[in-house]
């Protein structure tokens, strides 16, 4: 039997008319955890990224984006690594690339002009949601990607000098972001988090990878990876922190 798609595909279509299209202030973050893995030996220029955000993003107007919002995006590059057995050889690099496209969620559909603040793997998300084993601390500390610490009976989120950087509300938690090496740049509004902590900034883990773009400069909302040891890969539940970047700024950089 012969299956009509044409209603599926108008109740599709007027879903996406529907959606309200918005706006993010500059300096918003959007934590987000990808859905599912993107490996440069076996992906190809337009797949489909998706990623969903973990905590309530603000608009630019003041409204709510609820956590678990749809973040996608499509693959830019992927190229493989092939390594080269001439002796002393100079192995060529490996690149994936991504860019970031749209936010989607709560009735509203968001373009997204945003560059990677920070980027973990799996295991470096992992770790920051368990306590630390040990008995020097009952209280169930857990270490947010980049040092803060975060306690579950205190609503304050404590540097690793102990200074008050962000707070644990709304079901997350919230920082003032912190200026770090690397490009990642200080903000004075509080903003979602997720896993990192207010001075988070690169790459973490990714072990044989290097962060070469983020989309801070050059072209925007895009995350670039290169290796000379093998294919880049960005795992299912990687943990990336995004940072709307003004429209103005992103043009200057094209």
């Amino acid at each position: 039997m012969k299956t009509n798609y044409l209603p599926l595909l108008a109740l599709l279509t007027a879903s996406t008319a529907f959606a309200q299209v918005s706006r993010l202030a500059p300096g918003t973050t959007l934590p987000i955890t990808f859905d599912h893995g993107i490996d440069a030996s076996r992906a190809h220029a337009g797949d489909t990224v998706s990623a969903h955000t973990t905590q309530l993003v603000q608009l630019a107007d003041g409204r709510l984006v609820s956590a678990g919002a749809h973040v996608t995006g499509h693959v830019l590059a992927a190229d493989a690594f092939h390594f080269d057995t001439t002796h002393y050889a100079t192995q060529s690099p490996s690149n994936l690339a991504i860019r970031f496209d749209t936010l989607d969620g709560s009735g509203v559909h968001v373009p997204l002009t945003v560059y990677v603040r920070a980027l973990a793997d799996p295991t470096t998300v992992w770790d920051a949601a368990r306590p630390q084993a040990t008995d020097m601390d009952p209280r169930g500390t857990t270490t947010q990607i980049g040092g803060d610490q975060v306690t579950p009976s205190q609503d304050e989120v404590l540097s690793s000098q102990g200074d008050i950087v962000g707070y644990r509300h709304h079901g997350g938690v919230y920082a003032h972001l912190l200026s770090a090496s690397g490009g990642c740049s200080a903000g004075n509004t509080e903003q979602p988090v997720g896993a990192f902590s207010a001075s988070a900034c690169g790459l973490y883990g990714f072990t044989g990878s290097s962060l070469t773009g983020t989309g801070r400069t050059g072209e925007p909302s895009t995350l670039a990876l290169t290796s000379t040891h093998s294919s880049p890969k960005i795992w299912a539940h990687s943990a990336a922190l995004l940072e709307v970047i003004p429209q103005t700024t992103a043009v200057a950089a094209r």
